[in-house]
């Protein structure tokens, strides 16, 4: 099996992550890494080349495949850079800043039309959305009426070790000029993602967007209500004010529902990822049959990365989390943004 040679861009928390699983594949190599505190080649990885900035890795490095890990306003750069380099390339969402970024990005990958692109939608991979995909898919729960989901955490960015100020760099999502957007764009992407997923595209969308808590010049919570051309309704709340962390997302059906708590992650905050299945019955009097299915390990990290390696080594189509896909999650995003006119008009936001 051919062995690919991967950089990553961006070695904080997430590009450390995806390192781990990259060196479990038997079909990568990390060979290079570039990250702000391994400026002149200081304190890298042992055994792999280090670099302090992505540009620079990207130039010297004759990569396979670049794993882009840095902040909103790096992010499409570096996907640019890479495609342009003969690189195959996996990006973390969001693709950027701004929809502008991602379409940006699409115009150089119709330009190489060899080159595999990727965002990291990770949700998609867990066991308990893969398996409500599959029960909807199957149409033995008959069709989708609405969806709510909630996604939410007590924080705009939780505290770094080793950095007391908050203003210190390390806490750029929790700068506009940085992020783009705040727990919407950072953490709700997720939600907004699977609602896609699960319901279709929505066409008609209000929403209610704030940052009256945390006071910073991005929402620390979102509240939207969105409708899909076929009638699918959902209702979805992305908090940085949840102090009790919580995945809730359920899914109204014609023949019952389902629904997803909790979500398995590296704080393990968020609870026991569960999935429910619930069988319309009208003669149940409100308490119908129910089964439940708990899942003990995270597996999708692996399988995201996985994934990507075989549309490399095969030459197919990246079919979850393609340019796309990224696009219409990004734009909807910022259709939620603007479907609040003050907060529109407040950060001169635009699609």
């Amino acid at each position: 099996m051919k062995s690919l040679k991967i950089g990553i861009a961006g070695h904080g928390l997430v590009g450390k992550r995806r390192h781990r699983y990259i060196d479990e594949h038997p079909a990568m190599t990390v060979v290079a890494v570039s990250d702000q505190k391994y400026a002149d080649g200081a304190g890298g990885p042992s055994g792999l080349r280090s670099y302090g900035d992505f540009r620079e890795l990207i130039a010297a490095e004759r990569l396979d495949a670049l794993f882009v890990c840095l902040p909103n306003a790096e992010a499409a750069e570096a996907t640019i850079l890479g495609l342009e380099h003969g690189m195959h390339v996996f990006c973390e969402k969001p693709p950027g800043r701004t929809v502008a970024d991602i379409r940006q990005v699409r115009e150089v990958e119709m330009r190489h039309p060899g080159r595999k692109l990727k965002y990291g939608f990770n949700h998609r991979y867990h066991d308990s959305v893969l398996e409500a995909l599959s029960l909807i898919q199957g149409g033995s729960l008959g069709t989708v009426i609405n969806i709510r989901g909630v996604y939410g955490k007590s924080v705009l960015t939780p505290k770094i070790e080793g950095v007391e100020d908050l203003e210190d760099p390390a806490y750029w999502r929790r700068k506009r000029e940085i992020a783009g957007g705040g727990i919407l764009l950072d953490q709700g992407i997720h939600m907004v993602d699977l609602m896609r997923c699960f319901g279709g595209e929505f066409t008609d969308v209000k929403s209610f967007v704030e940052n009256s808590f945390w006071q910073r010049d991005v929402e620390d919570n979102a509240y939207a209500i969105m409708r899909s051309e076929g009638g699918t309704v959902a209702m979805l709340h992305s908090s940085a004010t949840q102090w009790r962390h919580m995945f809730s997302l359920v899914i109204g059906l014609t023949g019952g529902s389902l629904t997803l708590a909790g979500i398995l992650t590296s704080t393990k905050s968020y609870g026991q990822e569960t999935l429910t299945i619930t069988y319309a019955d009208e003669l149940a009097n409100g308490n119908p049959r129910e089964t439940r299915t708990s899942y003990i390990h995270d597996n999708s990290w692996e399988r995201e990365i996985s994934d990507f390696a075989t549309h490399i080594l095969n030459d197919t189509p990246v079919d979850i989390g393609n340019s796309e896909d990224a696009l219409k999650t990004m734009d909807l995003v910022y259709r939620i943004y603007c479907a609040d006119d003050a907060w529109r008009t407040r950060f001169g936001i635009s699609l």
